[in-house]
């Protein structure tokens, strides 16, 4: 059972209340506190100090300090007047007391709950104004070069309108000098066509069921899905879009907000596999290995079936994950990440001398 402190000291004016507290030897680092609108405590093992206060005090202005072997409470009063007394009970109400402390811890969770809540919004509302505005800087960037091309367009075509101009009176002066010349035979041209084929790979060496199945299954990925949210702007409901921004955004090595791109472009078309892909390589970068892990699964999952078009994607997600697995000492499942790789790339000796240090580690491990 705890010692109840009875020792403490109180003064009070009419707008606030000072305590102290004896903290009998016991060391700071040893001191817990809590407190609320209506309710103190002190807990110092075995020592206990516990109050519910006479009236209502504003626990957001009120400050406690320990120090000189003493917690000092100031508390500033909801309305100002002379209380008289510090308890709105009696002490000795041990049920009383009970039920001010069950009411105490209750409302203490409920306000770190709204404060949990107002934090995750203001976050929110900073990242959304992050994106927007680095978004806003790249779209006046991108209109400056359009502007710097459109003037290059313009004179180029300047020039090109000279030197037309330029060859018709040429043309004109030779053609009076040699009037009797008979003129050029004209030129011929024959059409040749080919059969179109979305793949370079030779008829004998092709694939076709496969890589059909690729381009149907990438077709279908970019249906965008519809998002009904007024706060988005026509272009942010543009996986495309999205997913050049957070490109532009993991350059600059911004990779927070590359992330908030990727997230949003995700959510409207959840089955491009370039989107799960990008994602990974941000939360490499920020040390996330298992969120890397888990997109560049998926990214796997969705690069399928295996055709020349998507080797290098492949290869890259890989690579991605097999490092996460690493950076989480799970060195056989990174090997195996890594000689998936060299099969795509067998000549990579970047790759080589990696998978090499990883079963050098493995071997080390075992021995």
């Amino acid at each position: 059972m705890p010692i109840t402190v009875k020792d403490f000291t109180w003064t009070e004016t009419n707008s606030e209340v000072e305590i102290v507290v004896p903290l009998k030897g016991v060391k700071p680092s040893k001191v817990d506190i809590f407190s609320t609108d209506e309710y103190l405590k002190v807990s110092y093992p075995p020592f206990l100090f516990e109050v519910a206060l006479f009236q209502s005090v504003v626990d957001e202005k009120s400050v406690a300090k320990v120090g000189d072997g003493a917690v000092t409470f100031h508390l500033i009063k909801k309305e100002a007047g002379v209380w008289g007394a510090l308890s709105s009970s009696d002490k000795d109400d041990k049920e009383g007391m009970k039920a001010k402390r069950e009411i105490a811890v209750k409302e203490s969770q409920r306000k770190n709950q709204e404060l949990e809540k107002e934090r995750a919004k203001e976050k929110q509302e900073k990242d959304r104004a992050a994106v927007k505005e680095q978004m806003r800087l790249e779209e006046e960037k991108l209109a400056q070069i359009e502007s710097e091309k459109e003037a290059e367009r313009k004179r180029a075509t300047e020039e090109i309108e000279t030197w037309k101009e330029k060859q018709k009176s040429l043309g004109k002066e030779k053609s009076e000098q040699h009037e009797e010349e008979p003129a050029p035979r004209k030129g011929g041209q024959i059409d040749v066509s080919f059969t179109h084929r979305v793949f370079p790979t030779p008829v004998r060496e092709s694939r076709i069921a496969e890589e059909e199945a690729w381009l149907k299954k990438q077709a279908e990925a970019r249906k965008i899905e519809d998002v009904n949210d007024p706060d988005l702007r026509p272009e942010e409901k543009d996986p495309v879009w999205l997913k050049n921004k957070g490109d532009n955004f993991f350059k600059s090595e911004n990779y927070l907000s590359a992330i908030n791109a990727y997230n949003l472009a995700i959510r409207i078309s959840p089955y491009l596999p370039s989107l799960h892909s990008n994602r990974s390589a941000c939360h490499l970068k920020l040390g996330n290995y298992m969120k890397c892990v888990e997109d560049s699964s998926r990214a796997l999952e969705l690069l399928t079936p295996p055709v020349p078009a998507n080797a290098q994607s492949r290869l890259k997600a890989h690579v991605r994950r097999g490092t996460a697995f690493c950076h989480l000492e799970l060195y056989v499942e990174g090997l195996q990440d890594y000689e998936a790789a060299l099969k795509i790339d067998p000549q990579n000796k970047e790759l080589l001398q990696d998978a090499e240090k990883i079963r050098a580690v493995i071997q080390g491990d075992g021995t």
